[in-house]
Protein backbone atom coordinates (compact mmCIF):
# COMPACT_ATOMS: atom_id res chain seq x y z
CA UNK A 1 0.00 0.00 0.00
CA UNK A 2 1.14 3.55 -0.66
CA UNK A 3 0.05 4.50 2.84
CA UNK A 4 1.20 7.98 3.81
CA UNK A 5 3.14 8.38 0.57
CA UNK A 6 1.00 10.66 -1.56
CA UNK A 7 1.68 10.58 -5.27
CA UNK A 8 1.01 12.41 -8.50
CA UNK A 9 1.17 11.42 -12.15
CA UNK A 10 3.14 13.48 -14.64
CA UNK A 11 5.05 13.14 -17.89
CA UNK A 12 8.28 11.16 -17.53
CA UNK A 13 11.54 13.11 -17.56
CA UNK A 14 15.20 12.20 -18.04
CA UNK A 15 15.73 12.22 -14.27
CA UNK A 16 13.22 9.34 -13.96
CA UNK A 17 14.90 6.96 -16.38
CA UNK A 18 17.00 5.01 -13.87
CA UNK A 19 13.93 4.28 -11.76
CA UNK A 20 11.81 3.43 -14.79
CA UNK A 21 14.47 0.92 -15.83
CA UNK A 22 14.45 -0.50 -12.31
CA UNK A 23 10.66 -0.95 -12.43
CA UNK A 24 11.00 -2.52 -15.89
CA UNK A 25 13.36 -5.16 -14.51
CA UNK A 26 11.09 -5.78 -11.54
CA UNK A 27 7.69 -5.81 -13.24
CA UNK A 28 8.77 -7.36 -16.54
CA UNK A 29 11.70 -9.49 -15.43
CA UNK A 30 11.31 -11.94 -18.30
CA UNK A 31 10.39 -9.38 -20.97
CA UNK A 32 12.26 -6.17 -20.34
CA UNK A 33 10.84 -3.46 -22.52
CA UNK A 34 13.73 -1.23 -23.57
CA UNK A 35 16.54 -2.24 -21.19
CA UNK A 36 19.16 0.46 -21.71
CA UNK A 37 19.24 4.03 -20.48
CA UNK A 38 19.70 5.22 -24.07
CA UNK A 39 16.59 3.32 -25.19
CA UNK A 40 14.44 4.88 -22.47
CA UNK A 41 15.89 8.28 -23.35
CA UNK A 42 14.79 7.80 -26.96
CA UNK A 43 11.31 6.68 -25.91
CA UNK A 44 10.74 9.65 -23.62
CA UNK A 45 11.80 12.06 -26.36
CA UNK A 46 10.01 10.24 -29.19
CA UNK A 47 7.43 12.71 -30.61
CA UNK A 48 5.13 9.75 -31.34
CA UNK A 49 5.26 8.48 -27.77
CA UNK A 50 3.92 9.57 -24.40
CA UNK A 51 5.37 8.24 -21.13
CA UNK A 52 4.20 9.04 -17.63
CA UNK A 53 5.23 8.20 -14.08
CA UNK A 54 3.40 7.92 -10.79
CA UNK A 55 5.79 9.48 -8.30
CA UNK A 56 5.95 10.81 -4.76
CA UNK A 57 4.67 14.34 -4.41
CA UNK A 58 7.56 15.45 -2.22
CA UNK A 59 10.99 15.53 -3.79
CA UNK A 60 12.82 14.95 -0.50
CA UNK A 61 11.10 11.58 0.02
CA UNK A 62 13.72 9.97 -2.21
CA UNK A 63 16.92 10.01 -0.18
CA UNK A 64 18.76 6.84 -1.22
CA UNK A 65 18.23 6.91 -4.97
CA UNK A 66 21.89 7.43 -5.80
CA UNK A 67 22.72 4.22 -3.95
CA UNK A 68 19.83 2.23 -5.41
CA UNK A 69 20.41 3.31 -9.02
CA UNK A 70 24.07 4.39 -9.35
CA UNK A 71 25.48 5.80 -12.55
CA UNK A 72 26.77 2.94 -14.70
CA UNK A 73 30.55 2.47 -14.75
CA UNK A 74 32.49 4.30 -17.47
CA UNK A 75 33.07 1.21 -19.60
CA UNK A 76 29.35 0.48 -19.81
CA UNK A 77 28.64 4.08 -20.75
CA UNK A 78 31.33 3.84 -23.40
CA UNK A 79 29.61 0.84 -24.99
CA UNK A 80 26.12 2.34 -24.79
CA UNK A 81 24.76 3.79 -28.01
CA UNK A 82 24.20 7.54 -27.93
CA UNK A 83 26.06 7.78 -24.63
CA UNK A 84 27.50 11.15 -25.64
CA UNK A 85 23.98 12.60 -25.81
CA UNK A 86 22.68 11.06 -22.60
CA UNK A 87 23.03 12.60 -19.18
CA UNK A 88 22.84 10.05 -16.38
CA UNK A 89 20.56 11.74 -13.90
CA UNK A 90 18.75 10.60 -10.80
CA UNK A 91 15.25 11.53 -9.78
CA UNK A 92 14.49 13.43 -6.61
CA UNK A 93 10.97 11.97 -6.53
CA UNK A 94 10.42 8.29 -5.83
CA UNK A 95 8.74 6.61 -8.81
CA UNK A 96 6.11 3.98 -7.99
CA UNK A 97 5.16 3.05 -11.55
CA UNK A 98 5.27 4.11 -15.18
CA UNK A 99 3.27 3.69 -18.37
CA UNK A 100 3.35 4.78 -21.98
CA UNK A 101 1.93 4.48 -25.45
CA UNK A 102 2.94 4.97 -29.07
CA UNK A 103 0.80 7.10 -31.38
CA UNK A 104 -0.30 6.12 -34.89
CA UNK A 105 -2.62 8.31 -36.99
CA UNK A 106 -5.79 7.37 -35.09
CA UNK A 107 -4.62 4.87 -32.47
CA UNK A 108 -2.62 4.82 -29.26
CA UNK A 109 -0.91 1.52 -28.51
CA UNK A 110 -0.01 0.97 -24.86
CA UNK A 111 3.56 -0.34 -24.69
CA UNK A 112 4.04 -0.51 -20.94
CA UNK A 113 2.23 -0.25 -17.63
CA UNK A 114 4.29 -1.35 -14.63
CA UNK A 115 4.20 -0.80 -10.87
CA UNK A 116 6.77 -1.72 -8.25
CA UNK A 117 5.86 -5.00 -6.57
CA UNK A 118 5.58 -3.43 -3.10
CA UNK A 119 3.03 -0.88 -4.32
CA UNK A 120 0.64 -3.05 -6.28
CA UNK A 121 -3.01 -3.15 -5.27
CA UNK A 122 -2.76 0.50 -4.24
CA UNK A 123 -4.68 1.93 -7.19
CA UNK A 124 -1.51 3.10 -8.93
CA UNK A 125 -1.82 0.87 -11.99
CA UNK A 126 -5.42 1.95 -12.49
CA UNK A 127 -4.46 5.62 -12.07
CA UNK A 128 -1.73 5.21 -14.71
CA UNK A 129 -4.30 3.73 -17.10
CA UNK A 130 -6.66 6.63 -16.39
CA UNK A 131 -3.85 9.09 -17.10
CA UNK A 132 -3.03 7.39 -20.40
CA UNK A 133 -6.66 7.66 -21.51
CA UNK A 134 -6.69 11.33 -20.46
CA UNK A 135 -3.53 11.91 -22.51
CA UNK A 136 -4.91 10.15 -25.58
CA UNK A 137 -8.34 11.81 -25.64
CA UNK A 138 -7.31 15.27 -27.01
CA UNK A 139 -4.89 13.81 -29.60
CA UNK A 140 -7.51 12.94 -32.26
CA UNK A 141 -7.07 9.27 -31.35
CA UNK A 142 -10.01 6.98 -31.93
CA UNK A 143 -8.97 3.81 -30.14
CA UNK A 144 -6.43 2.53 -27.64
CA UNK A 145 -4.94 -0.94 -28.09
CA UNK A 146 -2.56 -3.20 -26.16
CA UNK A 147 -1.23 -6.72 -25.81
CA UNK A 148 -1.39 -8.63 -22.54
CA UNK A 149 -0.28 -12.12 -21.57
CA UNK A 150 -3.06 -14.67 -21.91
CA UNK A 151 -2.40 -15.79 -18.32
CA UNK A 152 -2.59 -12.27 -16.85
CA UNK A 153 -6.26 -12.32 -15.93
CA UNK A 154 -5.94 -9.49 -13.39
CA UNK A 155 -4.66 -7.06 -16.01
CA UNK A 156 -7.29 -8.19 -18.51
CA UNK A 157 -9.98 -7.57 -15.89
CA UNK A 158 -8.74 -4.01 -15.32
CA UNK A 159 -8.67 -3.28 -19.04
CA UNK A 160 -12.16 -4.73 -19.52
CA UNK A 161 -13.39 -2.47 -16.72
CA UNK A 162 -12.23 0.50 -18.81
CA UNK A 163 -13.89 -0.60 -22.01
CA UNK A 164 -11.20 -2.73 -23.63
CA UNK A 165 -12.46 -5.84 -25.40
CA UNK A 166 -10.59 -8.80 -26.82
CA UNK A 167 -10.17 -8.41 -30.57
CA UNK A 168 -7.54 -11.02 -31.37
CA UNK A 169 -4.71 -13.21 -30.22
CA UNK A 170 -1.02 -13.31 -31.12
CA UNK A 171 0.16 -16.95 -30.83
CA UNK A 172 3.51 -17.52 -29.08
CA UNK A 173 4.06 -13.78 -28.82
CA UNK A 174 6.26 -13.74 -25.70
CA UNK A 175 9.76 -15.00 -26.36
CA UNK A 176 10.61 -16.34 -22.92
CA UNK A 177 7.90 -19.04 -22.78
CA UNK A 178 6.08 -18.69 -26.13
CA UNK A 179 2.91 -17.61 -24.34
CA UNK A 180 0.09 -16.14 -26.42
CA UNK A 181 -0.74 -12.44 -26.23
CA UNK A 182 -4.34 -11.27 -26.07
CA UNK A 183 -4.93 -8.19 -28.24
CA UNK A 184 -7.40 -5.74 -26.70
CA UNK A 185 -8.92 -2.50 -27.99
CA UNK A 186 -11.38 0.16 -26.92
CA UNK A 187 -14.25 1.54 -28.92
CA UNK A 188 -13.98 5.22 -29.93
CA UNK A 189 -12.67 6.96 -26.82
CA UNK A 190 -14.21 10.33 -27.72
CA UNK A 191 -17.72 8.90 -28.02
CA UNK A 192 -20.29 10.06 -25.48
CA UNK A 193 -20.87 6.54 -24.17
CA UNK A 194 -17.17 5.85 -23.61
CA UNK A 195 -16.52 9.19 -21.95
CA UNK A 196 -19.56 8.94 -19.67
CA UNK A 197 -18.44 5.53 -18.41
CA UNK A 198 -14.81 6.64 -18.18
CA UNK A 199 -15.62 9.75 -16.13
CA UNK A 200 -17.70 7.65 -13.73
CA UNK A 201 -14.81 5.21 -13.24
CA UNK A 202 -12.34 8.07 -12.86
CA UNK A 203 -14.43 9.70 -10.12
CA UNK A 204 -14.91 6.37 -8.33
CA UNK A 205 -11.15 5.84 -8.34
CA UNK A 206 -10.58 9.35 -7.03
CA UNK A 207 -12.99 8.80 -4.16
CA UNK A 208 -11.51 5.41 -3.25
CA UNK A 209 -7.87 6.53 -3.29
CA UNK A 210 -8.22 10.22 -2.38
CA UNK A 211 -5.86 9.85 0.57
CA UNK A 212 -3.06 8.74 -1.76
CA UNK A 213 -3.51 10.30 -5.18
CA UNK A 214 -3.16 14.05 -5.61
CA UNK A 215 -4.62 15.59 -8.76
CA UNK A 216 -2.52 18.41 -10.18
Amino acid sequence: MVGKNQYITRLAEDRDIHQVAEIDREAFSEEQLFRSYASYHREIHNPLGRYIVACAEEEHELNTNRQIMPEPPWYKRLLSRNHHNVKYATSEQYVFGFAGFWITPDEAHITALGVRNNYRRSGIGERLLISLIDLATPLSIRTITLEVRASNKAAQSLYQKYGFRTVGRRPRYYSNNREDAVLMSTNTITSASFQTHFQELKEAHRQKWKESFIAV
